[in-house]
């Protein structure tokens, strides 16, 4: 086999699937809390803007991950507070947040249209940086893919190991319940709510600051409503979630190569290829109510209403 042609497109699914990852992954655990929040498109392109505006003043990566990620939190905060503490409609103040993140988004960055930068270092491992296929595959990434790496490994390890995210997912599925033996269930939405939100705006950041290395005005281009929909495609589980990224990712780049593999589709109809595989899977998950109603968190979406 000819790896020489077939490592740039695995190179490029990894590099599309991570903003996935990061996306997904912090909506999965906001869900298992019981909030559902469809603002996360809103929540990158707001970490996205900011994180390469601190690139662009500070030239530090490490800042302007971290000022994408305070972005991400202070857009969830925003919803958190709307829909926690002022009990609004989630899907509404979702969607609203959506449409607030696209237009801050473009106001912050018209001055920064046309800057280019050079892209979030790659880390070159000893040793295992020079094995043959592997080596590249694998080891010539930057910190932010290492990261999605081992991210899925610590949200499953949170939630079915530790007691913090077995009160989480008790939250998630009787509010009712955990209020009435003594947890704070406000507080606990609050809280993943706030990761939600930072590894949304973490995802804005990769796609800026590595994928694209420039800021683009929309430029997630709908990745936060895939990202929504693979948390129900891995029926809220973290593995499921990772292989699911990957397989979009794949999708999605999938008209980068079409016509270098001498595949002859229209280009209108590949660019719209991951979408309509999002409509896809989601219409053929919703026929089996059991599976969803078995794994979905069951308080998914329901205000909270803390007793006198």
């Amino acid at each position: 086999m000819n790896f020489d042609l077939y490592l740039p497109t695995l190179l490029t699914i990894i590099t599309a699937a991570t903003p996935l990852v990061f996306a997904a992954m912090g909506e999965l655990v906001t869900e298992k809390s019981g909030v559902l929040n469809l603002g996360v498109e809103g929540m990158m392109l707001t970490g996205a803007v900011t994180g390469f505006a601190a690139v662009v003043v500070t030239d530090s990566a490490i800042l302007g991950c971290l000022a994408a990620m305070a972005a991400g939190m202070l857009t969830a905060l925003i919803f958190a507070f709307l829909v926690l503490g002022l009990q609004a409609s989630q899907v509404a103040t979702g969607l609203a947040l959506t449409l607030f993140g696209i237009g801050l988004s473009a106001l912050l960055g018209q001055d920064m249209v046309g800057i280019a930068y050079a892209g979030l270092p790659k880390l070159q491992l000893p040793i295992v940086s020079d094995l043959p296929v592997l080596g590249p595959l694998l080891f010539h990434h930057d910190a932010l893919v290492y990261l999605s790496f081992v991210l899925p490994a610590a949200v499953a390890w949170f939630l079915y190991r530790t007691r913090a995210g077995l009160i989480l997912r008790a939250v998630g599925d009787s509010h009712d319940a955990a209020h009435a033996i003594g947890y704070p269930v406000i507080a606990i939405r609050y809280m993943a709510t706030l990761f939600g939100g930072a590894m949304s705006g973490l995802a804005g950041a990769y796609l800026s600051l590595s994928y694209s290395t420039m800021w683009v005005e929309n430029m997630s281009a709908g990745r936060g409503w895939i990202a929504l929909a693979l948390v129900v495609f891995a029926t809220w589980r973290p593995w499921r979630v990772m292989f699911g990224a990957y397989l979009f990712g794949g999708i999605t780049i999938l008209q980068l190569y079409a016509q270098a593999f001498g595949i002859a589709v229209p280009s209108q109809f590949m660019t719209m290829l991951p979408y309509l595989a999002t409509i896809v899977v989601l219409v053929v998950i919703s026929r089996d109510e059991s599976r969803i109603r078995q794994n979905a968190p069951a308080c998914i979406g329901k205000p909270f209403h803390p007793s006198a």
